[in-house]
């Protein structure tokens, strides 16, 4: 086999290795949820752990796979730390698969700076995940 075969015969196994992986990013619940959530707007760790109601290590835990995976980027602001979808094809997949996304929403008891503003207001500085 010469090399230009060679590399023919590697590149559709590359693509499927790569999609293959794409999907098991995508596969678990609790990462679709977050990535849901982050097409609304960025949001820290404590927004992510009210709305999956999970521990922030588990949350922690879930968002690193993403960030590593290069879908997640992060911004910070203060003490906080916000995650934002970075990656355009997976903004595509997960249109394709829930839908147009929601609007921002506001959670109750969530500490996150966002959700603690009142009528454009933000309340008083704290760190909710610092």
């Amino acid at each position: 086999m010469n090399t230009v075969t060679s590399d023919m015969a590697k590149k559709p196994h590359t693509i499927y290795t790569q999609t293959a992986e794409v999907f098991r990013w995508l596969s678990h619940p609790a990462r679709l949820q977050i990535l849901d959530e982050l097409r609304r707007r960025e949001a820290c760790v404590c927004h992510l752990q009210t709305v999956l109601q999970r521990p922030q290590a588990y949350v922690s835990q879930q968002l690193r796979v993403l960030r590593d995976a290069g879908i997640l980027d992060t911004n910070k602001d203060g003490l906080n730390v916000y995650y934002r979808l970075v990656d355009p094809q997976i903004m595509r997949l997960l249109e394709e698969m829930l839908g147009p996304p929601k609007p921002p929403r506001r959670v109750p008891d969530c500490p996150c700076p966002y959700c603690q503003t009142e009528g454009g207001k933000e309340i008083p500085e704290k760190s909710c995940c610092g």
